[in-house]
């Protein structure tokens, strides 16, 4: 980018969910995508004026939380596998559009399933949308940039 030259930031509402071999619409809601790195501490013996933070090894504190109208029954059955012992571990990838539609951020997680499904809360007296959570833990992320 060109010194001075200004780039708007991307617009949070735009974006897809891919999870592999599992069809899936489209997705209200995408939390947890968070990485942090486990700082160590280090005293050196005579040295009491400070300590040394040294870097320690990556970690995800957050599970990956995916929230959308309730539609299909794929994501209740592969809670329902786990449930029975059947564990698929899948990677996935958030994908954050432009305006345009087109791809501009992808985040891509590995080896997630599924630990928790919330079903919609259901009330008579409002025409909202029936939304299910599902609640991903995995075992990394990485992110690109188009």
């Amino acid at each position: 980018m060109a010194l001075g030259a200004r780039s708007d930031p991307f617009l949070a509402f735009n974006f897809v969910v891919e999870i592999q071999s599992l069809v899936l619409g489209g997705f209200s809601d995408v939390t947890g995508l968070q990485k942090e790195i486990e700082v160590q501490d280090y005293r050196e013996g005579g040295v009491n004026d400070y300590i040394h933070k040294l870097s320690g090894p990556a970690r995800y504190p957050s599970n990956l939380v995916l929230k959308r109208g309730l539609t299909d029954i794929d994501l209740w059955n592969w809670h329902e596998d786990v449930t029975r012992g059947v564990i698929t571990r899948r990677n996935g990838s958030i994908v954050l559009l432009n305006a345009a539609g087109d791809e501009r951020w992808r985040w891509d997680f590995f080896g997630a399933y599924p630990v928790r499904w919330t079903g919609p809360e259901l009330r008579a007296g409002t025409a909202a949308v029936a939304v299910e959570a599902l609640e991903l833990v995995h075992r990394g992320l990485s992110a690109r940039v188009k």
